[in-house]
């Protein structure tokens, strides 16, 4: 087997619609979003593992970084994900597990990685994880989900990401691997979306003890002034982790909902696409705080997100219980 998925082509990939382009945060982070198109590759709902976003909360620096729990994959969609062992070359591992039909997610270095054109690539040094689905090492060419997308890396950027070209003696590359082995068939739609509910209710009891918009809320003016005081490039890497995060998990969470039952969850949907409208919206202030060094207007931005938190998780307890 050359491929896991054989019938896709980078070329004329589409992405799922939890990626389209007029969605307020296309792209969320990388590791739910290449689950998003690897799943709607596999023929299943994608939708379907969103609940766990309930469960996102403040880290004192950051808001959860948020991934779909592995033991949700295996109940909703019978995925199993777990670490592959690396102990020889990265490339030899992958093409055995994509010989038996199994997908393996690799963290690489974006800085060779052509789709990041324009934010990492050739650029700036970074982790992030792609899922291999073909491996070509005759040609040096490797097919890969990231992102929101599905994409083809060759030659010089196949030997940068597997470091090709290094001393036979060098330090081996041995990054963090999973690989996921995939059920025989999908799943039914009954099974994904009855396994979805109750696995809603299970990251209800799972939800953060205080609100964590809140708590986010009392240090942002603070932490945005610090952040004046760097260098302007790191702006982006803590709106990534903080207003990115919480943006994009209540957009999916919101989408989510409406996949489960529209009519019955509508309001919680609209409180979570309110949650995320405003962290893009506060985004937008966060630059013009740091140009300006203007902090006075960002101690109740957050404000209303954490009021729609409350409402949320107040209609979906009632709901739910």
């Amino acid at each position: 087997m050359s491929s896991v998925f054989g019938d896709l082509d980078p070329a004329a990939h589409q992405p799922h619609a939890l990626h389209a382009a007029d969605r307020m945060w296309p792209e969320t982070n990388c590791y739910v979003d290449l689950w998003i198109e690897v799943l709607a590759a596999h023929g299943v709902a994608p939708q379907a593992m969103l609940g766990f976003a309930l469960t996102q909360d403040f880290e004192g620096d950051q808001m959860t970084f948020f991934k779909v729990p592995l033991e949700d994959l295996e109940a909703l969609y019978d995925i199993r994900v777990t670490e592959l062992a690396i102990f020889d070359r990265v490339e030899s591992h992958v093409v055995e597990q994509i010989g038996r039909g199994r997908l393996c997610l690799v963290e690489m270095d974006s800085y060779f990685m052509p789709d990041t054109r324009g934010v990492g690539y050739r650029q700036e040094h970074g982790k992030t994880t792609v899922a291999i689905n073909r491996l070509d090492l005759a040609s040096q060419s490797m097919d890969y989900f990231h992102n929101g997308g599905f994409f083809r890396v060759e030659r010089e950027d196949f030997v940068g990401l597997f470091q090709t070209d290094g001393p036979a003696d060098g330090l081996p590359f041995l990054p963090y691997t999973e690989f996921a082995k995939f059920p025989a068939a999908p799943v039914s739609a009954e099974r994904q979306h009855s396994t979805a509910e109750r696995l809603l209710a299970h990251h209800y009891t799972r939800r953060p003890e205080n609100n964590p918009l809140a708590s986010f809320a009392k240090v942002f003016p603070a932490q945005v002034e610090a952040l004046a005081e760097r260098p302007f490039g790191f702006f982006h890497k803590y709106a990534f982790n903080t207003l990115r995060q919480f943006g994009a998990n209540f957009e999916l969470l919101s989408s989510h909902l409406l996949w489960l039952d529209a009519s019955r969850f509508d309001g919680e949907a609209q409180e979570a696409l309110t949650i995320s409208e405003i962290a893009k919206s506060t985004q937008f202030q966060l630059a013009r705080a740091v140009t300006r060094k203007k902090f006075e207007p960002l101690a109740t931005v957050l404000d209303p997100a954490a009021e729609a938190w409350e409402r949320l998780m107040r209609g979906l307890g009632a709901k739910i219980a």
